[in-house]
């Protein structure tokens, strides 16, 4: 695909600005089009199909991110305004092909995970559930719509798209006495399927809406994410206002508002934690039995990611002693090297910090001062290669998992932006 002028004109305009830091203007100009240089296709329907980087699948929480940079551009572009209709385009036809799975193939050729049960759509790369996977499109398309003013895509198939999203949402209020989703792997690492069943851990009514697995896409042991429900609070927001807006469907409206506020009812009981140290502190996964697991993931959302998806602002005290938690070693997957500190996962090797959390780390920070230290540690760990990556080893930045990851350029660009936008750099 042809990548919009634009797109080379904003990266000419930030690295005039970075000019004293040629270390950031090679990072930057390699980053900031990385999606469209690589990733996009045009298909026949004029839909876009987007990779994820090294895994030839369509992501519908990797390609919101992916091209989410790029929004501060359409307003004024007509090219990048089809390119993000055609990315949510792509994006609501797959939710309606199947609201479960996390992950597409560009046609019906049944490739991915074939072996996974029950088995899957042939378009479906993956069927791992994920809140998230269904709230980064309906991000694109509220922010979108902000951005541009173009209401033509509010049409009869995106309500189609949110009622079959709020209604799964609704479904999976109680999981194991209504949903029928499994999911089962074998062969695979532990955290790499559902146990008991296909089903999960067990789990008790709280409000929330249940997940099988973490953005990561690696299962949840107590299926309630908190992150994950926070983000549809958001999504269920969005949707209110683009109701009233457009469709003024009296039921669908009452529908969202009553799942938002048991939802955030949830979150406030269930999702607590009176921490010793900290106070209290949000939890990141419960099964609404008494247990919780406290820590923080690298991906997003991430509790650590909350006030950038919109949940809460940057300065509430809540979010700043979680942050104190989830940014400490007592949070079992942060990490302190030779080379940085940061949040890593289970999905990658123990030590490896993630370049995306440090990326969410500088986006949500209060204090310019971390939002330099972060973007030093990211600029100099990206092991020569001129690109961000999934985790990188923090004794020796040069072991690294995912040489092209376009998600993790995307959004070390928009930080980059933020930095310059406010003085920081």
């Amino acid at each position: 695909m042809q990548v919009p002028k634009s797109v080379y004109d904003r990266i000419e305009k930030y690295s005039k600005k970075l000019e004293s830091r040629p270390d950031l203007v090679k990072l930057y100009k390699n980053c900031y089009p990385n999606t469209l240089e690589t990733t996009v296709e045009k298909m026949d329907d004029g839909s876009i199909f987007v990779l994820t980087g090294d895994i030839p699948a369509m992501w519908l929480r990797d390609s919101t991110a992916q091209v989410s940079h790029y929004l501060p551009l359409v307003a004024e572009d007509r090219e990048m305004r089809e390119i993000i209709r055609g990315v949510i385009k792509s994006q609501l036809k797959f939710i309606r092909i199947e609201p479960y799975a996390n992950s597409f193939n560009a046609e019906a050729n049944d490739h991915g995970h074939i072996s996974d049960l029950p088995k899957k759509s042939p378009w479906v790369w993956e069927c791992k559930y994920e809140i998230d996977s269904l709230c980064y499109p309906l991000r694109l398309s509220y922010l979108y719509w902000k951005k541009t003013g173009d209401t033509s895509i509010f049409d009869d198939d995106f309500k189609k798209t949110a009622e079959i999203i709020v209604d799964l949402w609704i479904l999976e209020q109680n999981h194991f006495e209504n949903s029928k989703y499994r999911f089962t792997r074998t062969d695979c690492p532990w955290q790499d399927t559902l146990h008991n069943d296909g089903k999960g851990m067990p789990v008790s009514y709280t409000g929330m809406t249940w997940s099988g697995f973490r953005p990561s896409d690696d299962a949840c042991v107590f299926g309630y994410l908190i992150p994950s429900n926070m983000f549809a609070v958001v999504a269920l927001n969005y949707l209110i206002e683009i109701n009233n807006e457009f469709y003024n469907d009296e039921e669908f409206g009452i529908k969202c508002k009553t799942l938002k506020e048991e939802i955030e009812h949830g979150i406030e009981i269930y999702g607590t934690y009176d921490h010793p140290k900290y106070g209290k502190i949000y939890a990141c996964e419960t099964d609404g039995m008494g247990n919780r697991r406290l820590f923080d993931d690298a991906n997003v959302p991430s509790l650590l990611s909350i006030p950038y998806l919109g949940f809460t602002d940057k300065d509430d005290p809540m979010y700043q002693r979680t942050r104190s938690f989830i940014l400490s070693e007592d949070n079992p997957y942060f990490y302190k090297g030779k080379f940085g500190e940061g949040i890593g996962s289970p999905h990658t090797p123990e030590g490896y910090i993630w370049h995306i959390a440090l990326s969410m780390q500088g986006l949500t920070a209060d204090n310019p001062e971390e939002v330099r230290r972060v973007i030093d540690i990211l600029a100099s760990t990206d092991a020569g290669t001129g690109f961000m990556h999934e985790g990188f080893n923090s004794d020796d930045p040069t072991e690294f998992s995912r040489e092209w990851f376009a998600w993790s350029n995307s959004l070390f660009a928009e930080l980059i932006e933020y930095a310059v936008d406010n003085n920081i750099l």
